[in-house]
């Protein structure tokens, strides 16, 4: 018997997580367990089951298949199954199937749950496992092999003093001391505690000196009302694109009240390590023509690869990317508004999709369109379809394919006024046929650029509203959603493509983060939820219950990993001279890796099951 204990400890000891167990809680393990036989086809365990055990494969092969028979995964010797029926005291959501004669070690609950009280990493492996093995995942790839992390640099992060300020009552003169002893540019008008405007010495030189303005007026006379401000959480490359984009050199930053924390200026900003895209956004800023800003554009993968080897997030990095894309249209709509002239009505640029979303990668196309003022007639719609057709050649001509599927503002179905794009979502959303449930996707992802913000804001309250009770689209939106499959299942619980240009590799998109995205998109549409980002709308979702806190943190961190490793595959492309895509030879990711990421394909096949239960997909045709 002694032997035996020793034999079967020995074996568990050179497998997870008993390896790292002492050798008498490993010993006392092994005595209390026992070993099962189970001939090939045998259902050792079915979906809706409950059990007292958990399963250590000791030889064979056994399959997990979820409810509708999709193939989650094939176990190899030594690994564990059945504990998630012990951990959450529930059904089990697998069925496990004998796929080869095995030999199994069963561990009773109390043996379970006594070495999960003596070993806190014992418990951790299993109990926190998707959730705390992607986060240990996603810490570790993000090594750095370089530098630190500048571009997360936020607002708050370059405060080093409280506000400067004074009252509107306050004379000229007196607030040029205040600026000149605390040696300050500018200072902060403030009353009653709230920011109602600001004064910089640029102001000092031309609103007062140079206009002969008496110093003992009020400082009121001078200021700048309603300053454009910036919250304290925003990225200081943010800042400073807002910055360059309406020419001011300083701003106010607040926190999320609305309170006056301090204020930082372009030379702040500009103090940040140079390798950053800094440069970049105002180059961009002030190009002239479009040749320049394909110049400009070309060094976008450079920064990419940079940021990859700097530990950005993948977060930070989509960021940065759409920030960049950002500059680009806004400096190609400057171009083709000075070369058209004044627009006759007001109008609203939006971006789409990932773009909208703060998610471009370097493979992303346009997704673009254009939000008119009701007061637009047809012989004025002339004037939008040449500045939409300058703007989508200039991005084509800078790296950014047109859209395949013509969503674009080139499109006259796509340029339209406020009234009709009402009516557009509202036969959405009344209407869900395909097509109808594929343009929400695409559409409800949507972010003002340039132009009259308040068109959006006019359209997208009502919208958003009428969202939450369109039981139906969102059915149609949700079982869409469901619909893309995590390739997980073969090679090692990882499913390749079968054929065409992309055979045997791994497509991160699809399955992954794309997957991701369009859960994140239901959840804050079932809640009427404004935000755009995946990223936001998890966190929002999660707040308003949508998602259990468990699976929010476990689907973000399943985002970042998967989007990390999309966006360091795309990086190495530009630097073989390749085109960047979204498919990956699983011959360059590691064993860590690709362990983790059957955690977040799981992860996201969970979560497309909650979801399924929660909503009566079955019943649509």
């Amino acid at each position: 018997m002694d032997a035996q204990v020793t034999e079967v400890a020995d074996f568990l000891a050179a497998h997870a997580p008993f390896r790292e167990l002492p050798r008498p809680l490993l010993s006392a393990l092994v005595s209390s367990a026992s070993i099962r036989y189970a001939r090939r086809g045998t259902r050792i365990l079915s979906v809706g089951e409950s059990s007292r055990v958990m399963f250590v494969l000791r030889s064979g092969a056994v399959d997990i298949t979820d409810s509708e028979g999709v193939l989650v995964e094939r176990s190899d010797v030594g690994t564990s199954f059945g504990m998630s029926t012990l951990v959450e005291r529930a059904p089990s959501r697998y069925d496990f199937t004998a796929i080869e004669d095995s030999l199994l070690l069963v561990v009773p609950e109390p043996s379970f749950r006594d070495l999960c009280q003596s070993d806190p990493g014992f418990e951790s492996f299993y109990t926190s496992a998707h959730a705390a093995r992607l986060r240990r995942a996603v810490g570790q790839l993000h090594l750095a092999d370089r530098g630190g992390a500048v571009l997360r640099t936020t607002l708050g992060d370059l405060l080093r003093r409280p506000p400067v300020g004074a009252a509107p009552t306050t004379s000229i003169r007196e607030a040029a001391q205040v600026m000149a002893r605390e040696h300050v540019s500018a200072i902060l008008v403030l009353e009653d505690g709230h920011l109602v405007g600001v004064v910089t010495d640029r102001d000092l030189r031309s609103r007062v000196l140079a206009a002969g303005r008496d110093p003992a007026e009020p400082l009121a006379t001078v200021m700048t009302p309603d300053p454009e401000t910036a919250r304290s959480d925003a990225l200081a490359f943010e800042a400073l694109m807002a910055m360059v984009d309406r020419n001011i050199h300083h701003l106010p930053v607040l926190d999320v009240a609305g309170q006056v924390l301090g204020l930082v200026s372009s030379t702040d900003l500009m103090r940040l390590e140079h390798n950053n895209p800094v440069y970049l956004v105002a180059d961009i800023a002030g190009a002239q023509d479009v040749g320049v800003l394909v110049e400009l554009a070309s060094r976008i993968p450079v920064i990419v690869e940079q940021l990859v080897a700097e530990d950005a997030s993948a977060r930070d990095i989509g960021r940065v990317v759409t920030s960049l894309g950002d500059a680009i249209e806004r400096r190609l709509l400057t171009l083709a508004e000075t070369e058209l002239g004044p627009p006759p009505v007001a109008y609203c640029w939006v971006v789409l999709g990932s773009q909208a979303r703060h998610e471009q990668g370097l493979a992303s196309d346009q997704d673009n369109a254009l939000v008119l003022s009701d007061e637009v007639t047809s012989e004025q719609d002339h004037y939008f379809a040449q500045l939409a057709e300058r703007v989508s050649s200039g991005l084509e001509a800078c790296g950014y394919p047109r859209c395949p599927g013509e969503v674009m503002a080139t499109n006259p179905r796509w340029r339209v006024s406020v009234s009709t794009w009402r009516s557009h979502f509202a036969h959405w959303l009344e209407t869900p046929e395909p097509e109808a449930v594929l343009n929400g996707s695409i559409f409800f992802d949507m972010r003002p650029l340039r132009g009259d913000h308040r068109l959006v804001e006019e359209l997208r309250a009502p919208v958003l509203a009428a969202t939450g009770q369109a039981d139906l689209f969102l059915a149609y939106l949700a079982r869409h959603a469901v619909s893309r499959r995590p390739p997980l299942g073969f090679f090692r619980g990882l499913v390749l493509e079968k054929e065409g240009e992309h055979r045997d590799s791994l497509d991160l998109k699809s399955g992954g983060v794309a997957a991701i995205v369009e859960l994140a998109r239901v959840h804050a549409l079932l809640h009427g939820l404004p935000e755009v980002g995946s990223q936001a709308r998890i966190a929002a979702a999660t707040h308003a219950g949508s998602l259990s806190p468990g699976l929010g943190a476990e689907l973000a961190d399943a985002l970042e990993f998967v989007s990390y490793l999309r966006l360091r595959h795309q990086g190495r492309q530009v630097r073989m001279g390749q085109e960047p895509d979204n498919f990956v030879d699983p011959g360059q990711l590691t064993d860590f890796e690709r362990r983790h990421l059957r955690d977040a394909f799981r992860i996201v096949r969970s979560a497309q099951q909650a979801l399924g239960q929660r909503l009566p997909l079955d019943t649509l045709s």
